[in-house]
């Protein structure tokens, strides 16, 4: 059977260029498992991969969609099982990368039926945010959900925003609709996470921020200053320097929360990803190229 070959890490260990090395040494396309990466107009802030990166191997769901444009784990599992299972038919691997934890989860387990969310309602439910703030929302998910409200991060705005809207699209709460699938794939899967020590790791997420604002960043979220309320640009990065724009702090400080956030971000990660007994773990701080495509080569299928 052949295999999905799912490599996945926190942010800044080095996923998009390892990525690349083994996808040639098998021949393999790659599919971006990045729910930002999806999107144009953000390539800098996302770390996409470059123009040159994308010559070297095909990539599928990177710079698909505009800013302005809906997206979901649940549309990433429909698109892109059939997608694998038609490049499976002419490759013996195909090279899944990537660290945004519900998109792999959604490949290699299945993820709940979550209904799409009309843009009127997510307006609607987004001009309440912006009007009454976050408290308005928790009530409103707390009366229509108070299974999920006990168990949701009240201080995380997307998670109860989205779980407020579920309710209101699906007429049920939203925890009804979380049951959990196991679903069974066509396919073969082996994980592999890359890790790195925790200080190496935080170093170098701090210069890959530094690159990112001698790239331009700063202006790449300049011309999208006038978008920032779409969902796509709640995001590490645009989010502090949209801070920046509006006067509420200096630009360096913005560059210092960006470094924050993403390291915050990577220990989310990692906590999420170690729940994982099936991920099979390299530290790429002592490895070669050589090295990790041996290792990846012996693990049982």
């Amino acid at each position: 059977m052949n295999t999905l070959l799912v490599l996945l890490g926190p942010t800044g260990v080095g996923k998009t260029e390892t990525s690349l090395q083994i996808a040639e040494r098998l021949g393999s396309p790659i599919i971006s498992s990045d729910s930002r990466q999806i999107y144009r107009q953000i390539s800098i802030g996302t770390a996409a991969p470059t123009a040159e990166q994308l010559e070297r191997i095909p990539h599928y769901f990177v710079g698909m969609f505009e800013p302005e444009d809906y997206y979901s784990a649940s549309q990433f599992e429909e698109d892109a099982i059939p997608l694998i299972e038609r490049l499976l038919e002419t490759h013996p691997y195909v090279v899944m990368s990537g660290g945004s934890m519900l998109y792999i989860d959604a490949v290699c387990k299945g993820i709940d039926e979550i209904p799409t969310i009309d843009e009127k309602l997510r307006r609607e439910v987004n001009e309440l945010y912006r009007k009454e703030g976050l408290d308005a929302i928790r009530s409103r998910l707390k009366i229509l959900d108070p299974v999920f409200y006990r168990t949701v991060d009240l201080k995380n705005p997307k998670r109860v925003i989205h779980a407020l809207e579920v309710c209101l699209m699906a007429g049920k709460p939203y925890s009804s609709l979380r049951t959990n699938p196991q679903k069974r794939r066509s396919f073969n899967i082996v994980k592999v996470g890359f890790t790195r020590p925790r200080e190496e790791l935080y170093a170098r997420i701090d210069r890959r921020v530094d690159q990112m604002i001698e790239d331009g960043l700063v202006e790449e979220a300049r011309k999208l200053y006038p978008k920032r309320h779409l969902n796509s640009l709640n995001t590490i990065g645009y989010k502090e320097l949209f801070e920046y724009f509006d006067g509420n702090c200096s630009l360096e400080y913005a560059i210092g929360k960006i470094k924050q956030h993403s390291r915050n971000y990577a220990r989310k990660q990692m906590t999420w990803f170690k729940k994982d007994a099936e991920i099979n773990w390299i530290d790429l701080s002592d490895s070669s190229i050589d090295a990790v495509e041996a290792s990846i080569r012996m693990i049982k299928r």
